[in-house]
C-alpha cells in the first residue's frame, strides 16, 4: 500500500480525498495557489507546497511547478480528483514514466476516453448508441454552420478533452456560430489548456442521467447503479440524485450493460462514469425509452457522493486500493440499492440574475446536520471564494428510504443553514425541490433556464463585517512562512488595533457590506459588472448603437463566460476597459450617451 499520496487538486475534493488517506493511514501532500494557504484542505495534509500562481494556469495547471513539486516530496502515487489535469493524457504519462502512481486509469485510457470525439468512437464499437455528430475536432466556425445546415439547429460544440460543461455551447442558427465557437474555444483552454472542439446535435429537454463504473486490473468490471444530473444551469449541474428516477429496471439494465461495454471497449481501470441523454417513453416520439452516449469521464465525478450513500462503498478508498493492484472489493451482486440520495451543489452564486459568479469572503457559516444528511465541503468561516477557480462551495446531501422522503430531509436540512457573505444557490436549489415538475420528473436539462421562476428569490441582505472599535483585544494570529516553497505555520498573540495601525488600515464601526445582487445592465447610463472578473471580449465601440438584447462584452468569473447585454435601446459613448482588464463587482464598463 502506499505510504505517501499528492493530493493534485484543491477545495472540497481535495478534503475529501485527504479524509480517506487519513483513515487508511497514507499520509497525504498538498499543492496550493496563493490565497489557499490558510485553506481547510492545506491544514488538514501532512506536507504542503506553494504553487507561487494565482491562476489554474499559473499554478494547478503549471506542469513544471507540479513537476518539481513531485520531485522534492516523493510520494507514492498521485490522486487528481476532477478537474484541473485529472483527464490529461499527456500529463497523466508524463508520471507513469516517473514510477509513479496515477490513482485513475491509465493514460492510454484517458486519451480514448478523455478525447470525446475518440470516446464516441469507442462508443460506436461498443454497440452504445451516440448522438449524431462529427467525431472529427472543429478548426473554424464555417465548419459549424456547414454541421447545422446537414443535421438541422440547434447544435452544440463541446470541449473535446474535458467534461462538466466548460466549453459547451449551444447554436441556434447560423448567426451564432461565429461567436459561440470563439467562446467555446476560449472555455476549453482555460479551463482545460486545450482548445479543441467538436460538433454533435444538440437534444431539445432530455434528462441527463449517468452511470457509475469501476474495473480493477484483473479484468473485473461493475456497474453501481444510476444517477441523475438534469437541474443544470449553463451545462454545469446544480442537483443530482442516485438511483435516477422514473426509470424502468430494464432501462437502468440496458444503460449499466452499455457502460461496462465501454469500459472494456478501452481496457478501462478505476472509477468513471459513462453519461448518456435520456428521453423517456412519454417524451419519445416512438413511444419508448431511448439514450445515447454522451461521455465518459475518466475520474471520480463531484457527485459521486449519492452513489456511495446508497451503496455504502467509500469510492476513494476503492480507487486508491485498485490503483495499489488489488481486486475490486464487491461484484455486481453489490449494488441493490434500498434507499434514496439526492445532493445539491452550493455554488457562489446569484441565481435571481442568471447564476452569475459571486466570489467574495463568507462571514459566518453553519451547516445542517440530522440522520441521513451529509456535507463534504472545503470552505469554513471567514475564508474567501476565489474568482480564480470554481465555484462549489460544498455539496449537501440527504439520504432516505424513498425519493419523497429525501426531497423532504434535503429541504429541511437546506433551512438549517446559515452562509453569510456571499450570495448562493441554496434558497434557489430549494425552490426546485418544492417544485411540481422536479418531484414529478417533468424536469429536463434546460428546465432550470427556460421554465423555473426564480423571482420570488430575495438579495442577500448586507451583513456586519467589523465589530465595534472599542473591542480591542489580543488575538492568535496564524502567519504562514514558506521555507523552499514548503509551508510552516507559526502562531503570534497580536493586538488587533496594533496590527490594523501597522498596516496603515483603520477599523471602521459597523461597516456594512453591499450586497453581491444587481444586473448586468447597472443602470440607465452605463453598464456595470455584475462580479469580479476578467474582460475576455469587447462587441462594441464608442459611437455605435445597440439594440436590446445586444451582447456589448463578455467577462470571465470562476472559468465562465458572461455575456453582459443591453436591457435597452441605446448608443455607447465610452468604452472604459479592454480586453484582458480585471474588473471588480460594480466597476463602470461601459457608458451610455
Amino acid at each position: 500500500m502506499f505510504s505517501k499520496i499528492l493530493v493534485l487538486n484543491r477545495g472540497e475534493i481535495a478534503v475529501r480525498i485527504i479524509r480517506t488517506c487519513k483513515e487508511m493511514g497514507i499520509k497525504t501532500i498538498s499543492v496550493y495557489a496563493n490565497g489557499d494557504e490558510n485553506a481547510q484542505y492545506v491544514k488538514l495534509s501532512d506536507e504542503s507546497y506553494a504553487l507561487d500562481g494565482t491562476t489554474a494556469a499559473e499554478s494547478f495547471l503549471d506542469t513544471e511547478k507540479i513537476l518539481e513539486v513531485i520531485e522534492r516530496s516523493k510520494p507514492d502515487a498521485l490522486h487528481p480528483g476532477y478537474g484541473f489535469y485529472s483527464e490529461n493524457a499527456d500529463f497523466v504519462k508524463t508520471v507513469e514514466e516517473k514510477g509513479i502512481v496515477w490513482i485513475g486509469p491509465s493514460s492510454k485510457a484517458i486519451e480514448l476516453m478523455g478525447d470525446k470525439l475518440s470516446a464516441r468512437k469507442i462508443a460506436i464499437q461498443g454497440k452504445v448508441p451516440i448522438v449524431p455528430g462529427d467525431s472529427n475536432a472543429i478548426k473554424a466556425p464555417d465548419e459549424v454552420i456547414k454541421f447545422g445546415k446537414k443535421a438541422g439547429w440547434p447544435i452544440a460544440i463541446k470541449a473535446a478533452f474535458g467534461g462538466g460543461g466548460r466549453g459547451m455551447k449551444v447554436v441556434y442558427s447560423e448567426d451564432e456560430a461565429e461567436e459561440a465557437y470563439d467562446s467555446a474555444t476560449r472555455e476549453a483552454m482555460s479551463y482545460f489548456g486545450n482548445s479543441s472542439v467538436y460538433v454533435e446535435k444538440y437534444l431539445v429537454k432530455p434528462r441527463h442521467v449517468e452511470v457509475q463504473i469501476f474495473g480493477d486490473s484483473k479484468g473485473n468490471y461493475v456497474w453501481l447503479g444510476t444517477r441523475d444530473c438534469s437541474v443544470q444551469r449553463r451545462y454545469q449541474k446544480l442537483i443530482e440524485e442516485a438511483p435516477a428516477p422514473f426509470m424502468s429496471k430494464e432501462t437502468e439494465q440496458a444503460l449499466g450493460e452499455a457502460s461496462i461495454n465501454a469500459a472494456k471497449a478501452c481496457n478501462y481501470t478505476n472509477a468513471g462514469t459513462v453519461e448518456f441523454l435520456f428521453i423517456d417513453k412519454t417524451r419519445s416520439s416512438s413511444k419508448k425509452d431511448e439514450f445515447y452516449f454522451l461521455e465518459m469521464n475518466t475520474r471520480l465525478q463531484v457527485e459521486h457522493c449519492v452513489s456511495e450513500e446508497i451503496t455504502r462503498i467509500d469510492f476513494v478508498k476503492e480507487q486508491i486500493n485498485i490503483a495499489a493492484g488489488k481486486e475490486l472489493s464487491f461484484t455486481q451482486s453489490a449494488y441493490k440499492p434500498i434507499s434514496h440520495s439526492i445532493e445539491i451543489r452550493i455554488n457562489a452564486e446569484n441565481a435571481k440574475i442568471g447564476f452569475v459568479p459571486t466570489p467574495g469572503r463568507i462571514n459566518k457559516f453553519s451547516m445542517a446536520q440530522g440522520p441521513g444528511i451529509r456535507y463534504d465541503g472545503g470552505y469554513e468561516s471567514g475564508d474567501a471564494i476565489s474568482q480564480n477557480f470554481d465555484n462549489l462551495v460544498g455539496k449537501l446531501i440527504a439520504t432516505a428510504p424513498t425519493r419523497e422522503e429525501a426531497i423532504k430531509k434535503l429541504i429541511r436540512a437546506i433551512d438549517e443553514v446559515t452562509i453569510t457573505g456571499i450570495e448562493t444557490t441554496i434558497e434557489a436549489q430549494k425552490l426546485m425541490l418544492q417544485s411540481k415538475a422536479f418531484q414529478t420528473g417533468e424536469h429536463h436539462t434546460k428546465w432550470v433556464e427556460d421554465e423555473l421562476d426564480l423571482s420570488s428569490l430575495e438579495d442577500l441582505p448586507a451583513q456586519e463585517l467589523a465589530k465595534d472599535d472599542d473591542e480591542s483585544s489580543k488575538v492568535k494570529k496564524t502567519v504562514v512562512t514558506e521555507v523552499n516553497g514548503k509551508r510552516f505555520e507559526v502562531n503570534v498573540w497580536v493586538d488587533e488595533n496594533d496590527l490594523l495601525q501597522k498596516s496603515g488600515t483603520k477599523k471602521k464601526s459597523k461597516r456594512k457590506a453591499v450586497s453581491s445582487g444587481g444586473s448586468s445592465s447597472g443602470n440607465d447610463s452605463a453598464l456595470l459588472a455584475p462580479m469580479q472578473g476578467t474582460i475576455v471580449e469587447i462587441k462594441v465601440k464608442a459611437g455605435e448603437s445597440f439594440a436590446q438584447g445586444d451582447v456589448l462584452c463578455v467577462l470571465e468569473a470562476m472559468k465562465m463566460e458572461n455575456q453582459l447585454r443591453a436591457t435597452k435601446d441605446g448608443k455607447i459613448k465610452e468604452v472604459k476597459v479592454s480586453k484582458g482588464d480585471g474588473v471588480g463587482s460594480g466597476d463602470e464598463l461601459i457608458s451610455f450617451e
